[in-house]
């Protein structure tokens, strides 16, 4: 049914008149009769009976009537949903604990009440993440990004927004366990473990290209049981090693004593972009790309990333 025909329909009953209707809705009392007689065909009733004085609602006019004005009611309110910033602002993050996570929670706290939606896209690559902004699916999304401009789709720009310097994760007994600091080179030969890289992910090309860089020795294989497991067995091991964001947010018992060793010479940073749709008019995302300028970290002088970030 359409909305303006409703509308119009009302604005005929309020007022008497077409050529007052036709004011107040700021079109020609043509118009108005238009929609009306479309109105009355699309419903296969007469709804006005025309009087000296104007018009006056027919038997079937006041039947629809209540019914007219639920359904605009109706209409304005869905349109009020996704109005911008009558809805929450839907960002998505690689994983709840990464550092692009904490950064939307120190938003969050500069910016109380805000109406936010922190969602995580199942399975999804960056490729995917972008087709979901490009959608409307999600307002924004946090990753790694590959692709040259070129295959991006129009429309959405892709903004450098947060370098974070890898750390070495290991277990009291492992042999680096005592260093303050290793460069890169340093982990030559010894074994780390990252369980579920999935090939073809923009995480598994960064990892391939920081392998090939440093002549490191990652592995994946095995299933990955989620970060508590992952924790478990790199405390319970002499030999096994994994790498973190310095963002990340990882909470262990103290049993575990696990250390965390910073990288330099060069610092490997994981580069974060944020990816959001050109003219996307939601005031939450204004203010949250704002606070991401002006908290961004500093950058390691040292800062190694693949090639195809040092484009961004």
């Amino acid at each position: 049914m359409d909305i303006e025909a409703v509308r119009t329909f009302l604005a005929v009953a309020d007022a008497g008149q077409f050529q007052e209707a036709a004011v107040d809705l700021r079109i020609t009392q043509q118009a108005v009769s238009k929609r009306v007689a479309n109105l009355e065909r699309s419903l296969g009733v007469t709804l006005f009976t025309r009087t000296a004085r104007g018009v006056r609602l027919t038997l079937d006019g006041e039947a629809f009537l209540p019914h007219s004005r639920e359904l605009l009611h109706a209409a304005e309110r869905a349109a009020a949903s996704v109005r911008p910033g009558n809805r929450a602002l839907r960002v998505d993050v690689l994983n709840r604990r990464s550092a692009p996570a904490e950064a939307l929670h120190r938003f969050y706290r500069a910016h109380p009440g805000t109406d936010l939606d922190v969602v995580t896209l199942a399975d999804a690559n960056v490729e995917a993440a972008i087709e979901a902004v490009h959608a409307g699916e999600i307002d924004a999304s946090f990753r790694a990004v590959p692709l040259p401009a070129r295959d991006l789709p129009d429309g959405i720009l892709v903004d450098r927004v947060l370098d974070d310097p890898l750390h070495l994760l290991v277990g009291a007994a492992h042999p680096l366990a005592a260093a303050t600091a290793l460069t890169p080179a340093a982990l030559a030969g010894h074994r780390i473990w990252i369980p579920g890289i999935r090939q073809g992910a923009e995480w598994a090309v960064y990892y391939d290209e920081l392998t090939e860089a440093f002549d490191l020795r990652i592995d994946a294989i095995g299933p990955n049981f989620g970060s508590a497991a992952l924790l478990d067995a790199i405390a319970d091991s002499a030999d096994l090693a994994t790498l973190v964001g310095a963002g990340d947010r990882h909470v262990w018992p103290a049993t575990h004593d696990l250390r965390r060793i910073p990288l330099h010479g060069p610092t490997p940073v994981y580069p974060h972009s944020f990816v959001r749709r050109a003219g996307n008019p939601h005031p939450t995302l204004t203010a949250l790309r704002r606070h991401l300028a002006a908290t961004r970290p500093a950058r390691p002088v040292d800062a190694w990333v693949p090639g195809w970030a040092r484009r961004r």
